[in-house]
């Protein structure tokens, strides 16, 4: 995952997107190094603070750029 380079490029503390999450500082160093599994909902609310997609955050498509969004799911 690329969540600590984004972090670092940000010059951000990961005591900062603990407190974003509303989670302990060492939960978040977890799902850094990989010891842990992120929630989809924080993968979710990750790749909205950063602008980006979730795919890329999972290494999954190196396209930082975040995809449209729809405003409804009616459309």
């Amino acid at each position: 995952m690329r969540l600590k380079d984004l972090r670092e490029d940000a010059d951000l503390p990961q005591r900062e997107l603990a407190e974003f999450l509303h989670i302990r500082q060492n939960t978040y160093s977890q799902y850094e190094s990989g010891a842990r599994q992120i929630p989809l909902p924080m993968l979710v609310r990750l790749s909205e603070y950063f602008s980006t997609s979730v795919d890329y955050l999972l290494g999954l498509t190196d396209v930082k750029d975040p995809y449209p969004r729809k405003t409804s799911r009616l459309e």
